[in-house]
């Protein structure tokens, strides 16, 4: 069950899992950037895609220390609105979430369960502060947190401006955008208290009418007993259909209360 969670929820469900992950030190030369460089973030913001509807058809590939999975998953967003992630295997579907601003809902077929809630319960679950905007952002490639709100400090790092983020102690978390069109590039959320670590990194982009979407996601979770892995390839992509976002559990299946 916990591979079609992690594959519909993404880097959401890739710390659910509750296990400790291991912090990875980073011996790269920096270099500081000046003041002036600071429009890095502004124009990460230039690159913002302009669609209403979006829909992906996607492969994707979760690997752990104990199984490997090939399924696909289709996507379906309305900007701003709403998300529906649908996941199958050999045709059959799953796992399938509907994600609101407000709500946040899932079912899953192998141990017939599902969850309905809102951020805040699920948030502290998961022990890191969820919203709407971050699963969107991700799927899009948008850097998670909105940068403009932020205090960052920037070097640079392979060629990628590196923006880490001053604002919290206890979990730190880094942007890489390229220095050609600012798209985020990889991002790496750690709670080094905690030994966790989440990276997500960002291979290639496709320019559309639209802008420019990544079309390969790879998503890390380091832990001591080994490492979670899901690449995510987008294979059909449009934009601007009119989409429609069918959801309902199946009947008998369990509610899974989270508290």
């Amino acid at each position: 069950m916990k591979k079609y969670i992690a594959i519909v929820f993404l880097t959401v469900f890739m710390v659910s899992c509750k296990s400790k992950a291991v912090a990875v030190q980073n011996n790269d030369t920096k270099e500081v950037v000046t003041k002036e460089d600071k429009k890095a973030i502004d124009k990460h913001y230039d690159n913002k895609l302009d669609f209403s509807t979006l829909y992906i058809k996607a492969s994707a590939k979760y690997v752990d220390e104990k199984q490997s999975q090939n399924v696909t998953a289709e996507i379906k967003i309305e900007k701003d609105k709403q998300i529906l992630v649908s996941v199958r295997f050999l045709g059959i579907t799953m796992a399938k979430a509907l994600i609101t601003p407000t709500a946040v809902s899932y079912y899953e077929k192998i141990n017939s369960t599902y969850y309905e809630g809102d951020f805040t319960s699920l948030s502290k679950w998961l022990g890191t502060e969820l919203d709407y905007s971050k699963v969107q952002n991700l799927l899009v490639g948008e850097a998670l947190d909105d940068l403009r709100k932020g205090k960052y400090t920037q070097t640079i790092v392979e060629n990628l401006f590196k923006l880490e983020d001053q604002k919290e102690a206890n979990i730190k978390k880094s942007f890489f955008l390229d220095a050609d069109k600012y798209l985020v590039q990889k991002e790496e959320i750690s709670q080094p208290s905690e030994n966790r670590l989440l990276e997500i990194v960002y291979s290639d982009s496709k320019v559309f009418n639209q802008g420019t979407l990544p079309t390969s996601i790879e998503i890390n979770a380091i832990q001591p007993k080994g490492k979670t892995n899901i690449n995510l390839n987008y294979n059909n992509i449009s934009f601007n259909e009119e989409l429609s976002f069918p959801y309902s559990v199946p009947s008998g299946y369990k509610k899974v209360i989270i508290k």
